[in-house]
Order: C-alpha cells, then structure tokens, then sequence
C-alpha cells in the first residue's frame, strides 16, 4: 500500500502520511468491508489510491490559491512614460473643454481651480454675487463635463 501511495505522490513523507491516514480510516470503518465485493487487499489499495489522489488534488489547489493571491498583490511596475503621456492627454483635454466655454464660465473656473479661490473669494474678484459665482462655475463644469464625455 505505501509502495502505490508514494507512486502517486512521488514524496517520501507525504506518502508516509498518506499510508498513516489509510490505516487509520481502515481501522475506523473496518465495520464497512463487503468481502462480497472484493478482497481486503482490493479494498486497501482502494482507498490508499482515493486517499493519496485526493492529496494530489489538494495540493494542486493549495498551490493555485497561492499563485492567484501573489498575482493580485503584485503591483504592476511603474511606467513614468505612460503616467506623463496620460496626464499630457488629460491637460489637452481639459485646455480643450476650458475652450468651449463662455468667457465668463471659464474665468470663474480659471479663478476656483487654477488659482484656488473659494466661490466667496471668486464672486469678489469679479464683482458678482455668490450665488451668480456658484452657477458659473457650476454650468462652466457641466459643459466640461459634456465635452470631455463624462458621465452625468
């Protein structure tokens, strides 16, 4: 029986284990032997083959969780070529949506996020409202939105 478990299992102490938990499940369910089925040896080599085959499969599995666990937690390298192209295509994006609008849309927006202005601080420098300062920089932003085709 240890002969044909260690055939399977080609490692030596594994095989060994595998032959200790046979006899051991023999010795639990002895009760189970059909001799109308086959003979006791039949009956070892039977289940010290489903024993040491279920061990394969486990330790194929094991070693395929591994293998998916290290993937996702590899981080992909850093490529500073692409990262400086996208962010170039980003700008030329924004540069482009900036163009689509209104004189006035695009100064509120120039103030707020290009010279960091609260609303309160942009409706004083252009002499405005709060609210009419908000809707600017609001209606600016959607038609932004709209040309750099974003989600709504």
């Amino acid at each position: 029986m240890h002969g044909l478990v260690l055939r399977v299992l080609r490692d030596r102490a594994q095989a060994e284990e595998v032959t200790q938990e046979v006899f051991l499940q023999v010795w639990r369910t002895a009760g189970s032997f059909d001799p109308e089925r086959g003979s006791a040896v039949s009956w070892l080599l039977t289940l010290a083959h489903r024993r040491a085959v279920d061990r394969v499969r486990s330790v194929v599995a094991q070693s395929a969780r591994e293998d998916a666990y290290e993937s996702r937690q590899a981080t992909p390298p850093f490529d500073a070529t692409a990262e400086v192209a996208e962010e170039r295509l980003e700008a030329a994006d924004v540069r482009d949506a900036l163009g689509g609008l209104s004189a006035i849309q695009r100064e509120a927006i120039e103030l707020a996020y290009f010279g960091g202005l609260t609303h309160r601080e942009v409706a004083e420098r252009l002499g405005i409202p709060l609210g009419t300062a908000k809707t600017r920089i609001r209606d600016g932003l959607g038609t932004m939105r709209d040309r750099m085709g974003g989600a709504q």
